[in-house]
């Protein structure tokens, strides 16, 4: 007989919990790669079987929208990481900035996946969350003088949205490299209405120190 939790439900295996984990982000890295990927060549890829995969995820649909989900989520964390108590509006977005830039291939596929798979009206309720941060994050520098206020602050926090997810796909393509994500966190800034030489400092003194340091020449960060 086998064991159940106190609320009645079987106890996932831990077999069937890592086949999950394993076709998850084989999904994530192969429908990155190719949306039109199949569930067979996931399932391939993942090395499980077809009937394994769809005993987790009964269709494509599913599939994809647990990874939304899954993004979503990755980057309301990544928000609430990065927020700091008492941060101006400069800093609050360009920590924003930063935090989408870590997850941004999950975030590149919750905006080209979901919309191809799940409907605009699943990808706004997903990012519903995210999305009213940055919009008040930039209706207070609005109000405050320092980003451009000649459109209103939900459009020019869409506008951003894109910038960012443009250079994301252009850093995941090869193109443009930016590791750290500091030079699309300034550009976002400049968007937004800052000076450049000001959005290049308020980016670097909220960058992490350990990636500081790499930027620094040999002879400063061993003096």
């Amino acid at each position: 007989m086998q064991m159940t939790d106190v609320l009645g439900r079987t106890p996932q295996r831990s077999d069937a919990r890592s086949n999950r984990t394993r076709i998850l982000a084989t999904a994530r890295q192969k429908l990155g790669d190719d949306p039109d990927a199949s569930l067979d060549s996931i399932a391939q890829a993942a090395g499980v079987a077809r009937r394994t995969l769809y005993g987790h995820f009964s269709s494509r649909q599913a599939l994809v929208t647990t990874l939304t989900q899954e993004a979503g989520r990755a980057l309301q964390q990544a928000f609430a990481r990065a927020r700091i108590p008492g941060a101006d509006p400069l800093e609050a977005m360009a920590r924003m900035a930063l935090a989408a830039w870590v997850v941004g291939d999950q975030y590149r596929m919750l905006i080209s996946l979901g919309r191809r798979d799940l409907g605009d009206e699943v990808i706004r309720a997903t990012l519903a969350p995210a999305r009213a941060e940055a919009t008040a994050t930039v209706r207070r520098g609005q109000d405050e003088g320092v980003f451009a206020d000649h459109v209103p602050a939900p459009v020019l926090a869409l506008t951003l949205e894109a910038l960012i997810l443009a250079l994301a796909e252009e850093n995941a393509m090869s193109t443009w490299a930016d590791p750290t994500g500091e030079a699309a966190a300034t550009a976002l800034l400049v968007a937004a209405g800052v000076a450049p030489q000001v959005a290049a400092l308020r980016v670097r003194d909220v960058l992490p120190e350990s990636e500081r340091q790499e930027r620094l020449p040999t002879t400063v960060r061993t003096a």
